[in-house]
């Protein structure tokens, strides 16, 4: 397929289309451009296959019965110029898809036993991003497909971007209130919900705060304690063996044993050395290692006896301490989680008296918000109020403008209506629910668009609501099928003047078999038959001028080369460039 881009500046657009396999057409290449391309052709060439291309391309029903016989599948590619800053490139490239040079490759397959498969940047995606990316980016109005504007959250979207600053500004303002006040009343039905939850949490919080409050447990008692226990509950060994080390070490002389202890062995040997050290220093340093020795070994006999001294069984003071334990003990299994230790029972008692000042609070808290919410609720319904009143003015507004379009277009008697219904519940865009109505002939009721109108008369309908739109409505292609059926002469040229005027501000794609409205095109294809009826890729051609001419005559007068057709199609083509210029 051939990559046509015109500037960085263009609207994203429909570059290209290929179509096989699908209908009457066989294989055929659809190069479009920027503003108004029509599509003609004769009965039977496979227009109307170019709609249903582009409408199987966006997410529209795959029918098996469309794939032409003897093809396996049908598949439509087309690339699409978006901007790659936009919501539509962080969707695509959030589902995985690809950009190339802010052209995003669009792919639907569908088989001859009715399998459907879709690729969006070189990644197989789910149907639903297709119409994601219709929404976004096309309106397709076909005799079978309207199925943008049909939707009341698009018509109330459309009719606040018809309205400008006087429902943006609104809009802004009762957004910010709105989610405050749904925020506030969230927070706020919680907490009053969840009222006894609360209480019992608190009761809970203060029973164990002042179960440890009256503990009044010590950072790194419960191991102080343990070493005291182990201590008393073996005082009469501990004493025995300290007071036969210190004998060991230093005997007690009044005792009259034989025995030499620690002490007197290393004075005795420090003693030989002692004579003889000055004679080799390698001796001498032993000699005052032993010194040191004898030092030491004095200190530790001093100090164990001071440690026999003080050891003293004490039943009464290990039966306190064991039930001291036993108090700390209970409070790490209640609240020490799954330590073992008592630090865990002092940060739960610092995070628990936290969370009980805000528990307390609550209440206070409950009565603020209850006040907030109040004013918060008066702001918000009188907002809504104002939003309603702006949106009924531009109601009324769009709906004149487009009976009067409608009035062009071999409609006069059709009345556009636009329903403003105020509910009671908020909602981000305000309490409205917006809807399009039409009466088609005089006594008619007001209905819904899409009961109001048969086929052709809802295209029109589209394409009047689309020309008030103009440059308010952000789709940057429309595709209309048929949207002349039933009109000729003046109509027919007020047609083609609304898409000429429609196509300033976008891409807009018609299939037509009206020359009034071919006439308005700034790019124009023509679908051929070839000798067998079908379609092949050579058969959709980008008309020149003097082509223009002859297809013009064509659909005139039956012959491309009559004489009177030539010379009323170049009149057409030449009052439409003038008028074109004129809307522009």
């Amino acid at each position: 397929m051939t990559r046509r881009r015109e500037s960085p500046a263009v609207r994203p657009m429909v570059e290209d289309v290929r179509i096989q396999g699908l209908g009457v057409i066989g294989d055929a290449v659809l190069e479009l451009s920027p503003g108004l391309t029509v599509v003609t052709g004769e009965t039977g060439a496979g227009k109307t296959m170019v709609v249903t291309g582009l409408s199987l391309l966006f997410g529209g029903r795959a029918d098996p019965q469309r794939v032409r016989p003897g093809a396996d599948q049908a598949v439509v590619e087309g690339r699409v110029g978006i901007d790659p800053d936009g919501p539509v490139a962080g969707r695509v490239v959030e589902a995985g898809a690809q950009i190339d040079d802010d052209t995003l490759i669009i792919s639907r397959s569908v088989s001859a036993e009715g399998r459907s498969r879709a690729h969006v940047g070189g990644r197989s995606v789910p149907v639903g991003l297709l119409s994601y990316l219709a929404d976004e980016l096309v309106a397709l109005h076909g005799q079978a497909d309207q199925r943008r504007l049909l939707e009341p959250a698009r018509q109330r979207a459309a009719l606040d971007r018809y309205a400008g600053e006087a429902v943006a500004g609104l809009l802004g303002r009762y957004g910010a209130v709105y989610r405050r006040h749904s925020e506030v009343g969230a927070l706020l039905d919680e907490l009053t919900t969840r009222a006894r939850e609360r209480a019992q949490e608190a009761d809970l919080l203060r029973f164990g705060l002042s179960e440890i409050e009256s503990a009044d447990p010590r950072p790194g008692e419960d191991g102080d304690l343990a070493a005291e226990e182990e201590r008393l509950s073996h005082a009469d060994a501990l004493r025995g063996a300290a007071a036969a080390a210190h004998d060991a070490l230093q005997g007690d002389p009044a005792s009259g044993s034989d025995t030499m202890d620690a002490v007197g062995l290393v004075g005795g040997a420090r003693h030989e050395l002692d004579g003889v050290r000055s004679h080799d220093p390698q001796l001498a340093a032993l000699a005052d290692r032993l010194t040191e020795v004898s030092y030491v070994l004095s200190d530790v006999a001093t100090e164990l006896a001071s440690y026999s001294e003080s050891v003293d069984a004490d039943p009464a003071r290990l039966a306190a301490v064991q039930e001291r334990r036993a108090v700390l003990s209970s409070l790490v299994r209640k609240y020490g989680e799954d330590s073992n230790d008592l630090a865990a029972v002092l940060a739960w008692a610092k995070q628990a008296a936290t969370r009980l000042v805000e528990l307390e609070g609550d209440d206070e808290r409950i009565d603020e918000l209850r006040a907030e919410h109040e004013r918060l609720t008066a702001e918000v319904t009188e907002l809504a109020g104002e939003l309603s009143a702006a949106r009924t003015a531009a109601a009324r507004r769009f709906a004149d403008a487009v009976t009067a379009e409608l009035a062009a277009l071999a409609m006069p008697h059709a009345r556009v209506s636009v329903e403003v219904n105020s509910g009671e519940r908020f909602g981000p865009h305000g309490v409205d629910e917006v809807e399009i109505r039409l009466a088609a002939h005089p006594g008619a009721p007001a209905l819904p668009l899409h009961k109001g109108a048969s086929g052709g008369e809802l295209s029109r309908v589209m394409l009047a609501i689309e020309v008030a739109f103009a440059g308010a409505d952000p789709v940057p292609t429309f595709v209309f099928d048929e949207v002349d059926a039933g009109v000729g002469g003046k109509a027919a040229v007020e047609v083609g003047r609304r898409l000429a005027r429609l196509a300033g501000t976008a891409q807009v794609i018609v299939v037509t078999h009206l020359p009034q409205v071919a006439a308005f095109a700034d790019q124009h294809l023509v679908v051929e038959k070839s000798d067998d009826g079908s379609v092949t890729q050579s058969g959709v051609t980008t008309m020149d001028d003097a082509g223009r001419v002859r297809e013009l005559s064509r659909m005139l007068a039956g012959l491309e080369d009559s004489e009177l057709g030539r010379a009323h199609a170049e009149e057409l083509l030449t009052i439409a460039a003038r008028e074109r210029a004129d809307t522009r």
